[in-house]
């Protein structure tokens, strides 16, 4: 710059963005930005993941389940180092990822061996070196203690309902809203479980 030869400018240009495993196209219906998905409740600390789970080179898709595993991934590696101070450095194998080609999928693959060897502190260095796990992008993480047990209650009733009638629509349709509400239903002999998940809007289930 200013005459300076010394200095240069590198410009990475990574391959096109897939939605659900097809090319994001107006005619599609299936073009948004990080705004959009800011907008839909979505954190951004869940779309930088999901983004830096795929090399630059190779085409990026952005699925919902996708961004529903790095907001669990996210909240797990939180949970393991919080309280704890970050090592003085990335780890060595995060670094040399990185260093390959800026392998962001390869230095995400070594910092979850560093959480399953319960490496907190080396987690947290390396999760920050790539913009991740810092405070002020922490926020969306605490949420307020959720009482969803009447809901679990209700749908656990039109499931016992459903099993005498066999008739499942009641069933279905408090699925759907549900769902539409931002909450992943899991059901099982056990009973059933409602979890918040990425863009979760109580007030949806204010009608219920």
């Amino acid at each position: 710059a200013n005459g300076d030869d010394s200095f240069a400018r590198y410009w990475l240009h990574n391959e096109m963005l897939q939605v659900e495993g097809k090319k994001m196209s107006k005619s599609l219906g299936n073009f948004f930005t990080v705004h959009d998905l800011l907008e839909q409740g979505i954190p951004g600390e869940v779309i930088r993941f999901v983004f830096l789970q795929t090399h630059y080179r190779k085409p990026m898709d952005w699925t919902e389940k996708k961004a529903g595993e790095a907001e669990a991934t996210l909240r797990k590696w939180r949970a393991l180092t919080a309280g704890i101070e970050p090592a003085a450095t990335a780890a060595a194998a995060v670094l040399d990822a990185l260093a390959d080609d800026l392998n962001t999928a390869g230095a995400i693959a070594e910092m979850h061996k560093l959480a399953a060897a319960g490496d907190g502190s080396g987690l947290l260095a390396s999760a920050r070196l790539m913009g991740l796990l810092s405070d002020e992008l922490g926020d969306w993480a605490e949420q307020p203690d959720l009482d969803l047990s009447a809901y679990e209650a209700q749908l656990l009733a039109a499931r016992d309902a459903a099993m005498q009638s066999k008739d499942f629509s009641q069933v279905d349709r408090l699925k759907a809203a549900f769902v539409a509400a931002g909450l992943e239903v899991r059901m099982s002999k056990a009973g059933v479980e409602l979890v918040p998940g990425p863009g979760f809007d109580a007030a949806k289930l204010e009608a219920l």
